[in-house]
């Protein structure tokens, strides 16, 4: 299943990808009350994080009985070309970010590669979409494009093994996390140059793992300007989705609705002889195998 946002007059809706268009979960739900119980169907993706387990055979229920509308029955049925995205994940807790965790990627940094996951917080204001225009603030020159998978948790995990941890993982959608370098180096600590405003846009969808299949098995690219910058698989990750995961739920219980982005590629502009940084009106695409395409410009 693929699972979106979308902005309406009256704050963010819930919505699923299908073969006919968007299906408006809320809307859909209010048609079918009549015919069937609605009651377990959540109105917003926060509702869908923090019960997972009866949320997703809801939802897959609804979807399925819309078949029972007659064939004009359109309200709840949307062409995607014409809304505006929402975060796939609008926060509903932790946002965590692996660094260094492509072994190429540690090596165009001249970085050593991490014996143990190298971990920084994101935090609400650096959630965008898909679309979002990305203010490059006065405060900072060297901005930089980071392509990565971004995995969502969906439900709680503490102590899990390797092994198990994948039971864990909700779905999966592409990230960009964007960085200023000259802020993230002023000191040993990264989080300045990553904590900015907008600086975590994902999407388009959340996309539940049964669909993904192995997360160490998928193609990463970037694109600037239409130029391919970084094209990479999951299967370099130093570390791989299991093992963050599990490493993570040792030292902090992991919720529904928590954000790991899992690192990036190598290809970023600072491991480049000639860095030219992001600048206004750079397009920046991030498309991990078949999770669609996050498309964002810098202004």
């Amino acid at each position: 299943m693929r699972l979106l946002t979308f902005h309406t007059p009256t704050g963010l809706r819930l919505g699923v990808k299908t073969a006919d268009g968007i299906v408006d979960v809320a809307t859909l739900a209010e048609q079918l009350k009549s015919t069937q119980s609605v009651d377990a169907i959540p109105a917003s993706i926060e509702a869908f994080c923090a019960d997972v387990a009866t949320s997703l055979p809801a939802i897959e229920q609804l979807v399925a009985s819309a078949s029972l509308l007659p064939a004009d029955t359109g309200s709840w049925l949307l062409a995607e070309k014409d809304l505006q995205y929402g975060p796939c994940v609008p926060v509903t807790g932790k946002i965590i970010c692996i660094g260094l965790n492509y072994r190429r990627h540690a090596i165009e940094t001249g970085m050593a590669i991490p014996t143990s996951p190298v971990l920084f917080p994101k935090y609400a204001n650096s959630l965008a979409a898909n679309g979002d225009t990305v203010t490059l603030q006065d405060n900072a020159v060297e901005y930089d494009y980071e392509a990565e998978l971004a995995v969502v948790i969906g439900r709680e995990a503490k102590y899990v093994s390797e092994e198990k941890a994948l039971e864990y993982v909700l779905g999966y959608c592409n990230a960009n996390d964007l960085s200023a370098r000259d802020l993230q180096f002023r000191s040993s600590q990264w989080m300045l140059g990553k904590f900015l405003d907008q600086f975590l846009p994902v999407g388009p969808y959340l996309v539940t793992a049964d669909e993904v299949g192995d997360p160490q098995n998928l193609s990463i690219r970037c694109t600037l300007n239409g130029e391919l910058r970084q094209n990479s698989t999951t299967g370099d990750m130093v570390f791989s989705v299991a093992q963050i995961i599990s490493y993570l739920s040792q030292y902090m219980t992991l919720a529904p609705g928590d954000i790991i982005s899992t690192g990036t590629p190598e290809g970023v502009i600072m491991g480049m002889k000639e860095r030219k940084w992001l600048v206004p009106g750079d397009k920046v695409v991030v498309e991990v195998e078949g999770l669609g395409q996050l498309v964002n410009t810098m202004k």
